[in-house]
């Protein structure tokens, strides 16, 4: 058997829908993490409601991984229903290995153009032979020892998962592995990960889209209002259990109208809101999200984006909706949009929207995608922030004072908010131009007071050292947000390794642009390239549109639903600067 050891691996399990090829990779994945390893679980699948081709892509390594692999050493096919329409989306490496069980039929020709080895191995025939046998336990068998996994940490998620199953499913599952193991002696390769854990340091297994979750409890929230939606439904099936644990409720509404009006319902009587959504649901919410901006009722919405346009591809990635998020509001009506830069950062970008969007009385948009929310991640646990939700409350005054004044034009533009039932409190809270009092009016002074208002405090809020992160350094500049961020952070990585100084600038921050921050970030740049996931270069429109970078700038850019990859960002730099 040929043998390599390295510090990463990567492996693809497809089969079509009930075949189990996700629960297997989510089974390696979480047996990588107890053994002190890091890993990524992405999955590929169609658009189907339920069945459909499926496949998990698998990525184990020493170090943490913020990016899906480009470049797949293992390939085990269950079966091979509809596989040709995600090989785009899982590059083989022509030195790896296609297991394929004889009774699915051929290996998709667009699967063995890429030049790696095809061997077969009953899959169908190995499980049978075991009562109860499932082909996604051999195959699940058959990965970790070709991969070189802690099997142990393998048996002992296996028991774990299907322990609820009854004994016979848990013997049955363990067999299985084992037999995959076994068969594995027999495969004319393996690609051994350096299994030495880097340090004992404790460990998360989450997604993105939980991690929103987490973070928006942590924030202060304290009510969502949900409409089922790919990929975002996991953010509010986690909701649902976790803000009753702190006293909160989630209700599910009708559709996308309902739930973003049941949540700013609830912020103009003093809780916290959320609803969560993805492209075409955002669409919809539109105009009560400038009800929202004109009333200065705080709520947090969290897009989960896929390929668009329309209903587009559910399954896929894309960060295509960030020109509806900052700039789809009818009139002017300044608000926030955020983004995550991997599925660790979606906690720590979500608690922060909702302390943004509650201490301003601001709508909040978080843009996470596909690529991140549904991704299951091995991460260091992270760490306890102080953020949370921190409205400014009027407590009430005297009699004898004058009307209260909800929208006083303070030095700051955030003005006190009463609480229904505050006496003295009582206000018009509605979508038309208001004076300082919410009483309606058509007078262009109240207008402009408003509209003045309400601008300068998002353009004046102190948002700290958090729109970005900035590391290296250097007069070559990767610019990127969001998803993109792992790849371009992995690509900087291999740049700075071969000599070449590189800064990395991920923006958080989308809306208002921190143009003065970005401007003196890379001031003394001779390149820079914008990297993101869209069809039209939005992000690259999107920064030009605010400020003039320096020196020669270049987008990088494709549409979903193959990810960016690293290599790809350093084949862009390395020619860039060839002499």
């Amino acid at each position: 058997m040929a043998e390599t050891e390295a510090n990463s691996v990567s492996l693809a399990i497809l089969g079509s829908g009930g075949a189990g090829a996700l629960t297997a990779g989510g089974i390696l994945l979480e047996a990588a993490g107890k053994a002190g390893l890091y890993g990524m679980l992405t999955r590929s699948v169609g658009p189907q409601i339920r069945g459909g081709e499926a496949a998990a892509l698998v990525r184990l390594a020493r170090d943490p991984v913020e990016c899906a692999a480009e470049r797949y050493d293992l390939m085990i096919g269950i079966d091979w229903k509809n596989a040709d329409r995600l090989a785009a989306e899982i590059p083989l490496s022509p030195q790896g290995l296609i297991i394929a069980d004889p009774e699915s039929g051929p290996v998709p020709e667009e699967i063995t153009a890429s030049g790696a080895l095809v061997v077969e191995f009953p899959l169908k025939q190995t499980a049978k032979a075991i009562s109860g046998g499932r082909e996604n336990m051999v195959a699940a068998g058959l990965a970790a020892a070709l991969t070189g996994m802690d099997i142990e940490a393998v048996r002992q998620v296996i028991r774990t998962k299907l322990a609820r199953k009854g004994d016979d499913a848990v013997s049955s599952g363990l067999a299985c592995l084992d037999a995959g193991i076994k068969g594995a002696e027999k495969m004319p390769r393996s690609y051994k990960l350096n299994t030495t854990p880097q340090s004992d340091r404790d460990r998360w297994l989450i997604t993105g889209n939980e991690a929103v979750g987490l973070g928006a409890v942590r924030g202060g929230i304290r009510f969502a209002a949900a409409y089922p939606i790919t990929p975002a439904t996991e953010v509010l099936e986690w909701l649902a259990p976790a803000l009753a644990r702190v006293g909160g409720a989630l209700v599910q509404a009708e559709d996308e109208l309902s739930s973003i009006n049941m949540a700013i319902g609830a912020s103009f009587g003093g809780r916290a809101s959320m609803t969560a959504t993805s492209g075409p649901g955002l669409a919809l919410m539109m105009e009560a999200l400038g009800l929202s901006a004109a009333s200065e009722t705080p709520v947090v919405v969290v897009d989960v984006m896929r390929g668009g346009p329309s209903t587009g591809i559910p399954t896929k990635s894309e960060q295509s909706d960030l020109n509806i998020a900052v700039y789809g509001f009818h009139g002017d009506a300044p608000h926030v949009v955020v983004g995550p830069l991997g599925v660790a950062d979606c906690l720590f970008t979500a608690q922060w929207a909702v302390h943004l969007a509650e201490a301003m009385q601001v709508p909040a948009i978080v843009l996470s995608d596909q690529a991140i929310g549904q991704a299951r991640a091995v991460i260091d646990r992270p760490a306890d922030l102080s953020f949370f939700a921190n409205r400014r409350i009027w407590q009430g005054g005297d009699q004898d004072e004058q009307e209260y004044a909800r929208y006083a034009l303070t030095a700051d533009g955030i003005s006190p908010m009463a609480l229904p039932g505050t006496p003295g409190g009582q206000y018009t809270a509605d979508g038309l131009t208001h004076s300082i009092t919410g009483t309606p009016s058509s007078r262009m002074s109240d207008q402009k007071a408003q509209m003045d208002k309400r601008r300068d405090k998002v353009e004046q809020f102190d948002y700290g050292t958090h729109w970005a992160e900035i590391e290296g350094d250097g007069d070559t500049v990767i610019l990127t947000w969001g998803s993109t961020t792992g790849a371009a952070r992995e690509a900087a990585a291999r740049l700075r390794a071969e000599g070449t100084d590189v800064k990395l600038v991920a923006l958080r921050l989308i809306s208002p642009f921190p143009a003065a921050q970005l401007l003196q970030a890379i001031h003394d740049a001779s390149r820079v390239l914008v990297v993101e996931q869209t069809h039209s270069g939005q992000f690259a429109r999107h920064v030009r549109a605010h400020c003039d970078l320096p020196g020669e700038v270049r987008p990088f850019h494709r549409e979903g639903p193959r990810l960016i990859g690293p290599a790809e960002i350093v084949i862009e730099i390395t020619d860039w600067i060839k002499p």
